[in-house]
């Protein structure tokens, strides 16, 4: 499936609003609440829509502090990165966790109440994995959302 204009029309407003109801977004683009309904349904059906979220304020439920870790594996090889990757998931505070190349092997998005707490998941979770070498900590002073490529 190619997206037409009409499609990345309803990708923008459903990434600017997901809980907009089909009725509103048709009448912001000139289609009846079916029409609508029947282009969302195409775009989730080829998995062009994969999914909607939750975004919570992380401030607003106890988590002050959000600090971005570049980790360097001490030893390669599949085995360690699929070791990594499945122990660093069941850490609650790691929002994301993304393999990447550069400097680094992954690069963690990390919540936390206050910079103690950060520095006990640090310390007592995220170090003491095996295979964890270098570590490059940077706290998230403020954030701008902007609106995908679409």
């Amino acid at each position: 499936m190619t997206p037409d204009d009409l499609d990345f029309a309803i990708l923008r407003a459903l990434s600017a609003n997901a809980d907009q109801s089909t009725k509103q977004l048709g009448q912001k683009l000139g289609l009846s609440q079916p029409a609508t309904w029947r282009r969302i349904k195409r775009l989730q059906d080829a998995g062009v829509i994969a999914g909607r979220r939750l975004e919570l304020d992380a401030e607003k439920v106890g988590f002050g502090v959000t600090v971005f870790l570049g980790v360097k594996l001490a030893t390669k090889g599949r085995v360690s990165l699929e070791d990594f990757e499945r122990a660093i998931g069941a850490i609650p505070e790691v929002q994301t966790v993304d393999h990447v190349l550069g400097l680094y092997d992954y690069r963690l998005r990390v919540v936390a109440r206050d910079l103690a707490d950060f520095e006990r998941v640090l310390r007592r979770r995220i170090m003491t994995m095996p295979g964890v070498g270098d570590v490059e900590a940077n706290v998230l002073l403020s954030e701008e959302r902007r609106p995908g490529p679409i």
